[in-house]
């Protein structure tokens, strides 16, 4: 049975608030998503840390960001796939991989300081899935953020969990999301699309047998037709889809020219 998130807990405990790309080539990446999707990529520079880039949407010096990229440090280059991973935020980093471990989920990267932006941490849930969480540094002036469902926001988080009740009850007792209702998908098992705060965020279902436990991330796009054209044409693979979903937007699973899986969803017409 889920229980219910601890009432110390803040209204921003258990919220996704970026979403980042580990890439071989972040100049070849920068053009396919700001093609596909339509970010701007601006590089920052901050002392003995690599090359980083946000990826924003609208103009300004204090437009929304939507997530991050940055080349494969040293030692991870080789180790592991290109790929796109979900930052939570949470009250205490510390406190949170604690609780984590004690849960049966494995703590990847022991928390630690970005200076001027944060702690974090890299963690893994009992089957394996990664996610990112952070106590963000407060910002004297906040960036406005986009609607769940505006062009260039990610508007949907997947988990194929390596088994999708456990799962939810990980993720309630460490974030505090909660279920919002189930979908019954015949012989693919059921589809638990999960709360965050009362707004439906994102679903998560056991896995296929041929995909390991993982997170994947929906941005949206205004014409679906439109984004798989640029998608081709920039040298990303489509793998799946145009699929209509509940709701009437419709979806497509995809990588980008160096492999990096990714999803898109928006209206058809």
């Amino acid at each position: 049975m889920l229980q219910t998130a601890s009432q110390s807990r803040s209204t921003t405990h258990g919220k996704f608030i970026w979403c980042e790309l580990m890439t071989p080539d972040t100049t070849a990446s920068g053009a396919f998503y700001s093609s596909v999707v339509g970010w701007k990529v601006k590089e920052i520079g901050m002392p003995d840390l690599p090359a980083y880039f946000l990826f924003e949407m609208g103009e300004g010096d204090n437009c929304p960001g939507i997530g991050g990229m940055m080349n494969f440090p040293p030692e991870l280059e080789g180790k592991l796939p290109p790929n796109w991973t979900g930052y939570v935020a949470v009250d205490d980093v510390d406190k949170t991989c604690q609780e984590v471990t004690s849960l049966g989920g494995h703590v990847q990267r022991a928390p630690e300081d970005i200076p001027g932006i944060g702690r974090f941490a890299v963690i893994a849930d009992p089957h394996g899935a990664v996610l990112c969480i952070m106590k963000p540094v407060p910002m004297e002036t906040p960036p406005t953020e986009l609607g769940p469902q505006d062009p260039g926001n990610v508007g949907w988080h997947e988990l194929y969990a390596g088994n999708g009740e456990e799962a939810l009850d990980f993720y309630n007792k460490i974030f505090g999301w909660t279920l919002d209702h189930a979908m019954d998908m015949g012989p693919m098992g059921k589809y638990n699309i999960f709360a965050y705060n009362g707004q439906a965020i994102g679903g998560m279902m056991t896995r296929p047998q041929d995909m390991p436990p993982c997170w994947v991330y929906y941005f949206n796009v205004p014409l679906i037709d439109t984004a798989i054209e640029r998608v081709k044409a920039g040298g990303g693979q489509i793998l799946n889809g145009p699929m209509e979903v509940p709701g009437g937007a419709w979806i497509i699973q995809a990588t980008d020219p160096q492999g990096a899986f990714f999803c898109l969803v928006g209206a058809r017409g």
